[in-house]
């Protein structure tokens, strides 16, 4: 007899730079969600689908809980907050090599509130060494009853595979919500906006990472087969967009060059890519700009 088909939705919640997208992007051998060792890179819900012969897992990263400092992180914070209530099952990540901090019992406190089962992924075990983990696992065995404890490897796939396992035991018996090669519910455009930005992040310090947002104004295919795609980096001040664009343009150059690999890659096609810099004052705190550049509450 044919086993049943089980399906269901799963928040990954941590606080920032735990590994959350470095996991989504594993599980669904792709990449989906940028990855980036600067906090809140992470803006919106990114939904990854991972799918067997048996069931379906449509993961959800969302940014990393933290207290927020503008509309944006007001917007990030709802958003993170409130898929723990909609979910199957949450999974919880930390970074062992980090130790139990506060934002991790800040979390934890979060999790309290919720009837959903939680299973608590304890990433980047390749940094430590196997006796190092019990103190760790008792720590946070004290401060909540987790459905399951799954040390992992994130970065190099060590025990992904038990880790969805374990998740595959919370979910319901459901449809399969997506198509068996599909990875992600966002359009191109988001993702490729979303690669743009990756360059940036990994490029830029101080405080421009936060004070960007990206949009694509036209993605369209050329009869001989090339994508063009047209791009808009906005940024809050003058000097900003100086810096993005730097000496001779050659940083904008470089993000773009850099970007377009990757959405070629995505995209499996040649790519034109153009950029351009705009300036949107203290677009983070206005919410009509941030509804504009699709940070809009469900």
């Amino acid at each position: 007899m044919q086993k049943a088909y089980k399906s269901g939705f799963v928040s990954i919640i941590g606080r920032p730079n735990v590994g959350k997208s470095t996991l989504l992007n594993q599980v669904v051998g792709q990449k989906v969600a940028i990855m980036s060792d600067k906090p809140q890179t992470t803006r919106n819900k990114i939904h990854g689908v991972y799918t067997t012969d048996s069931m379906q897992i449509v993961f959800l990263d969302t940014p990393g809980i933290h207290k927020p400092q503008s509309k944006l992180g007001d917007y990030m914070m709802k958003v993170a907050e409130s898929t723990l209530r909609e979910v199957d099952a949450v999974l919880f990540l930390v970074d062992v090599a980090d130790g139990l901090g506060g934002g991790d019992r800040y979390i934890i406190e979060q999790l309290k509130k919720v009837q959903t089962p939680v299973i608590l992924g304890l990433n980047k075990i390749d940094k430590v060494q196997p006796e190092e983990l019990l103190p760790v696992i008792a720590a946070y065995k004290d401060l909540y009853p987790f459905a399951e404890i799954v040390p992992i490897s994130a970065i190099n796939g060590s025990n992904v595979n038990t880790l969805l396992e374990q998740i595959g035991k919370y979910l319901e018996e459901g449809p399969q919500y997506y198509p068996e090669d599909q990875v992600t519910d966002h359009p191109e455009q988001f993702v490729c906006a979303e690669l743009i930005r990756e360059k940036i992040l990994h490029l830029t310090r101080e405080e421009i990472p936060h004070s960007i947002a990206v949009t694509i104004e036209q993605m369209k295919v050329e009869p001989n087969g090339v994508v063009h795609i047209g791009a808009v980096i906005f940024v809050e001040r003058d000097s900003q967009k100086g810096i993005i664009i730097g000496k001779r343009g050659a940083l904008l150059k470089e993000i773009g060059q850099k970007a377009r690999y990757d959405i070629e890659a995505l995209l499996g096609s040649k790519t034109f890519l153009e950029l351009w810099v705009k300036v949107k004052k203290d677009w983070r705190n206005q919410e009509r700009v941030l509804r504009d550049l699709g940070f809009r509450e469900e």
